[in-house]
């Protein structure tokens, strides 16, 4: 007997989800939300994978687009006493990405955005592409429910939204885990996470616009 696990349940409920709103005319956009450590990025990734998998015709060819190639440069960060704030919304070129979402309803071209690379910390120009025939976007990132400008003006943009909701035990755990692999001494990761990660957790959890598909990655 084959065993499903919880990633491969809720892949298979946003697929299916999706599936509900294509008509093989125009393109789809999908939002996955959530707050930082919830596995948003994991599910993004595996229902693009599921869906070129599954799909024998454009209509569900599939593309992925994360928030986080508008990180705004470390520099910039520095020189306005924002390091320390990283991945908060302020720390983002969030007027970029939301346009970059917008541009997203056209099919016209290969359209080009940029990416982050996490081991150098830094995004990198043109290194996502859109292709005309990619006919399901996904894109994922924390803020793409929230209720403040520019941020609000996202939620119209989605075809299907998704929010994932883990509690904030789960995601302290997680966030100071991803600390200490990236080098930090379990105090200073445990401090990190604290003062930066779970406070954005909570902003997103509690301004985010309600999801039509909300699940637990707990």
């Amino acid at each position: 007997m084959m065993i499903h696990t919880k990633l491969d349940r809720d892949t298979r409920r946003v697929c299916d989800l999706v599936a509900t709103q294509l008509d093989g005319a125009s393109r789809l956009v999908i939002g996955i939300a959530g707050p930082p450590a919830s596995g948003k990025s994991t599910l993004a990734e595996a229902v693009v994978a599921h869906l070129n998998r599954a799909g024998a015709t454009p209509a569900t060819k599939a593309a992925l687009l994360p928030m986080d190639g508008y990180h705004l440069d470390n520099h910039l960060l520095e020189a306005r006493g924002l390091l320390a704030r990283k991945g908060a919304p302020e720390t983002f070129d969030a007027t970029g990405f939301c346009a970059a979402v917008s541009s997203l309803h056209s099919v016209d071209s290969q359209m080009f955005f940029p990416g982050f690379d996490r081991d150098l910390d830094m995004t990198i120009a043109n290194a996502l592409s859109v292709a005309p025939d990619d006919r399901v976007v996904v894109v994922e990132g924390n803020y793409l429910l929230l209720r403040q400008a520019p941020w609000s003006a996202l939620n119209a943009l989605f075809a299907v939204t998704v929010f994932l909701s883990p509690g904030l035990g789960i995601l302290e755990d997680r966030l100071r885990q991803r600390w200490i692999d990236h080098g930090l001494d379990p105090e200073a990761a445990r401090r990190r996470a604290r003062q930066n990660d779970l406070v954005n957790a909570r902003l997103v959890m509690e301004q985010s616009a309600p999801a039509d598909l909300l699940l637990d990655q707990a």
